[in-house]
């Protein structure tokens, strides 16, 4: 495991050489949230609610799964590149496992890009705006339980896609299509209280829910006792589910795999 956290902690050292993105970064967040917020400001206008949701809680989710979204940062290329270029046939003879050697990076960068980016743009954030507290400190500690569970549910969402790689020239479009998909249903950008009911029942039977929409419910005490425990066993399941379908996906994938020159 120790191995793992070292390929971590060099993707965090690497991201710090670059100063100018760390400003860059954090700027951009900040920029983020204001803009977003003035949009709902606008829309809420004199309304203190709307069918039953506080401009508050809908800045709370704003902002909570913006943060989410900067830890959940993933290199969407990183297969097809290696896959490319040849490179990956070096993995394969490592000791290591890819797949884990992948998450690791992953996690090493979302952790820099929240630290550096999310938390002083959130600081700053919270001086203008009010942000929902947590319903209560069990709410808090499930929450961030559940972000951890979202977060295995979008990266294996991601590691599908990119085991396509084996079978497409290029998967950016996919990649694309895939954020588009999870930017809207998960509710990131758009709550999912504001979706019409039909669509509401669709989006529950897909994993994106599990991603941002389950940990802010359970943060705004939306979900409690067993609703919580039945969010979180979605989100296990979704998880299974997922692994199981990238597994099926990497080893056809490996097999296919033919690299040519050196």
């Amino acid at each position: 495991m120790r191995i793992y956290l070292e390929f971590a902690l060099k993707k965090f050292q690497n991201k710090m050489v670059y100063r100018l993105d760390f400003f860059m970064g954090m700027i951009n967040t900040l920029i983020t949230i204001a803009v977003y917020l003035c949009i709902y400001k606008a829309l809420y206008g004199d309304a203190s609610t709307i069918d039953g949701v506080t401009y508050q809680m809908v800045a709370t989710n704003f902002v909570i799964a913006l943060g989410l979204s900067q830890a959940f940062t993933f290199n969407e290329m990183f297969m097809q590149d290696k896959i490319k270029d040849g490179s990956i046939t070096n993995e394969f003879l490592k000791p290591v496992n890819f797949k884990l050697r992948m998450l690791s990076e992953n996690i090493g960068e979302g952790l820099f890009k929240v630290i550096f980016h999310f938390f002083p743009a959130l600081l700053l954030t919270c001086l203008y705006t009010d942000i929902c507290m947590p319903k209560s400190f069990a709410n808090l500690v499930l929450m961030l339980f559940s972000m951890i569970l979202g977060y295995l549910v979008l990266w294996l969402i991601s590691f599908i896609v990119q085991t396509w790689s084996f079978w497409l020239f290029s998967v950016w479009g996919i990649v694309t299509i895939k954020n588009v998909f999870i930017n809207i249903l998960s509710g990131s950008l758009l709550p999912l209280w504001f979706m019409p009911g039909p669509l509401k029942t669709v989006i529950s039977c897909t994993p994106f829910e599990s991603i941002y929409f389950t940990p802010v419910r359970i943060y705004l005490g939306q979900l409690s006792g067993m609703d919580i425990f039945k969010g979180i066993m979605i989100q296990c399941i979704w998880i299974l589910a997922l692994y199981l379908a990238g597994n099926i996906f990497w080893k056809k994938g490996v097999k296919k795999l033919v690299v040519q020159g050196g």
